[in-house]
């Protein structure tokens, strides 16, 4: 049988490279189609909450932005004089292709749990967020 970080680790890399595919043909590199999700689910929100939510470092988003930014995918902008973050928000064009990503993310979710029973999809969701509170790092955990 083979050990859990392994199943865990081969199911994220089938997963992902398939999502990565279907991601190029719409133009898109690694990074944008978390925040494409994060945005579409969120509305606008600041680069903190992004990096957050996508599980990614601050400096690796604000490199990500500028190119979503460059492509016409987002736009950034200061609210309410708080000249210390940059809130960011779709285009139509980010808003579009984030909804194109949001299908792409419920096929991959279909693959996935295509052979179990809806209540073996539950346990799994269920076992899983139990995984990421044991795995979470502990400055994480702490706050």
């Amino acid at each position: 049988m083979e050990t859990l970080h392994y199943l865990l680790m081969k199911a994220y890399t089938n997963l992902n490279r398939w999502l990565m595919a279907q991601a190029s043909t719409l133009g898109l590199s690694p990074g944008q189609p978390k925040i494409l999700e994060c945005l579409i689910q969120n509305g606008e929100v600041n680069q903190k909450a992004i990096a957050s939510s996508c599980e990614i470092e601050p400096a690796t988003v604000g490199s990500i932005l500028s190119r979503m930014e460059r492509d016409g995918l987002v736009r950034r902008r200061q609210r309410n004089g708080d000249r210390r973050s940059l809130y960011v928000s779709l285009t139509p064009r980010g808003d579009a292709l984030g909804r194109q990503m949001m299908e792409l993310f419920h096929q991959a979710d279909t693959r996935a749990a295509a052979l179990l029973s809806p209540q073996e999809q539950a346990q799994l969701l269920s076992l899983l967020n139990k995984v990421c509170t044991a795995v979470q790092p502990e400055e994480e955990a702490v706050q």
